[in-house]
């Protein structure tokens, strides 16, 4: 993986590991479940980060086969 491709993946990771931070304080001390946008906003985090990885998976495999 690449420098920058490491870097994006770690920032994505980054915010969504404090969003998920928020979100569970929420639930331990005030017993309240997160926002539902909230929620969703993770979730789109979380899919553009599979997206990102899936990414570079399907160009290593396209390279490796791509002469057949």
């Amino acid at each position: 993986m690449s420098a920058t491709k490491r870097e994006e993946v770690s920032s994505h990771l980054r915010y969504i590991r404090l969003e998920l931070r928020e979100m569970h304080q929420m639930l331990i001390k005030d017993d309240l479940l997160p926002d539902l946008s909230e929620a969703k906003e993770v979730h789109a985090q979380l899919d553009a980060l599979l997206e990102l990885l899936s990414e570079k998976r399907t160009n290593k495999i396209k390279k490796q086969f791509g002469k057949f």
